[in-house]
């Protein structure tokens, strides 16, 4: 899986994220922060991420923006797999026409919303669920892939990750498999 940081592969419209806060003086809402997303780009530009934001604990501490700042220091790390341990994780994930991500598991428990397109969730079962624009995916812990099936048309997904206890199964601990071909994409570490 090649990978390149700072590269927006898809066409599709950039995402802005708009942060609130409090004003210290008045306690009235305002607007902390926009900013247009920050795009990775795997396998050959097929696959696109943007990490939307993360926290680092739950709930969260918001007092003193403490969790805008824990945010900041987990993006400047460069270690963040695709769960956060102890956290969540918001992100936008394009999919090239026809593309089809590795089979892998999170020890997470997911929302992925389908924004934009269709796109198929395959579980390592080989039950395959088309999913189009509304419709969510409760990933729990799963092996599964996500593929485009529109030959022309780009799909997008916002998948929201939680970390979540460890998955035991038939006395066997799954942990997470990021499967084939994932360099690049730095291991959760949530699982140890």
């Amino acid at each position: 899986m090649s990978f390149q940081k700072n590269v927006k592969a898809s066409p599709l419209r950039d995402n802005t994220r708009h942060i609130t806060t409090h004003d210290p003086t008045t306690g009235k809402a305002i607007v902390h922060s926009s900013t247009s997303g920050n795009w990775s780009s795997f396998d050959d530009g097929k696959l696109g991420f943007n990490v939307i934001y993360t926290t680092s604990k739950f709930p969260p501490d918001i007092n003193g923006d403490e969790d805008i700042k824990a945010h900041e220091k987990v993006m400047a790390s460069d270690k963040l797999g695709l769960v956060n341990p102890g956290g969540t994780v918001c992100r936008t994930v394009d999919f090239a026409p026809g593309y089809e991500c590795m089979m892998h598991r999170t020890q997470s428990l997911d929302y992925g919303i389908i924004i934009e397109g269709s796109v198929e969730m395959i579980l390592d079962s080989g039950e395959v669920k088309l999913m189009h624009r509304g419709d969510v995916a409760i990933q729990r812990a799963t092996m599964h892939a996500w593929r485009n099936p529109s030959e022309t048309e780009w799909a997008r997904v916002i998948f929201i990750l939680q970390d979540c206890e460890k998955v035991e199964i038939g006395g066997k601990e799954l942990g997470e498999d990021l499967g084939r071909g994932t360099s690049g994409l730095p291991p959760s570490g949530n699982d140890i």
